[in-house]
């Protein structure tokens, strides 16, 4: 697979929407894609401005008024948006045509989902992160997108590898042909975990010391990216 860190993260504007961008999947004509920000909506308050959450008290016509300016600043029909409902595990959704809107313009009529992909290309998918690790993964040979949320139990339980596993076993991706963008999140200067949390990471096959970081009273930084 091809991987792609933050730092090659691009910032965009348009009609006063700022979003970011991975350069890579720029160039590829076939898809649509972008990490909002706070800026460019109509929220108040605590909310203000690009809140997309329908779920944390804000105005609802707010939010879809955000949705709107958001989708139509990245070139997608926010009535095409299906978005996920995260609980931290590994379930990944197949989105269709018939999932358009879920989330936004109707209720999701799921819930427990941490990755969403599709082959379909009237289908934008959704996630939603606070600091955890947004995860997007695209196969320009059979044209097939994935989102997936990593915090520290998906990455635990490998939802990377559990979303590249979907994408291959629904639409006949081959693994190496997967680009794979990782996008901003919390780093290991600020991401604290404690002992139990470092044991988990400690027994898997994957384990890397070097990603953690010793700190007094049991607690660890840990680099989620790594």
């Amino acid at each position: 697979m091809g991987l792609l860190k933050s730092k090659t993260l691009k910032v965009n504007q348009k009609d006063g929407v700022v979003y970011y961008t991975f350069p890579a999947f720029d160039r590829l004509p076939f898809i649509r894609h972008g990490f909002s920000t706070r800026l460019g909506g109509v929220s108040r308050g605590d909310y203000q401005s690009m809140n997309l959450s329908f779920t944390r008290g804000d105005c609802p016509s707010h939010v879809s008024e955000n949705f709107r300016r958001f989708c139509a600043a990245i070139g997608v029909d926010a009535g095409n948006v299906v978005i996920s409902a995260q609980q931290h595990n590994t379930r990944i959704y197949n989105a269709a045509e018939s999932d358009r809107g879920r989330g936004v313009t109707r209720e999701r009529g799921y819930t427990d989902i941490d990755g969403l992909i599709t082959d379909r290309p009237d289908v934008v998918l959704c996630t939603q992160y606070a600091d955890c690790v947004p995860l997007f993964f695209v196969d320009p040979v059979r044209r097939a997108v994935a989102t997936s949320h990593a915090g520290w139990k998906g990455t635990a339980a490998r939802i990377a590898a559990v979303t590249v596993d979907r994408m291959c076993a629904d639409y006949g991706c081959r693994r190496g042909d997967i680009l794979v963008g990782i996008g901003p999140s919390i780093g290991r200067c600020c991401f604290e975990v404690d002992t139990p949390v470092y044991e988990i990471f400690a027994k898997m096959d994957e384990f890397d010391e070097s990603c953690f970081v010793a700190k007094p009273a049991g607690k660890y930084n840990i680099d989620l990216w790594e």
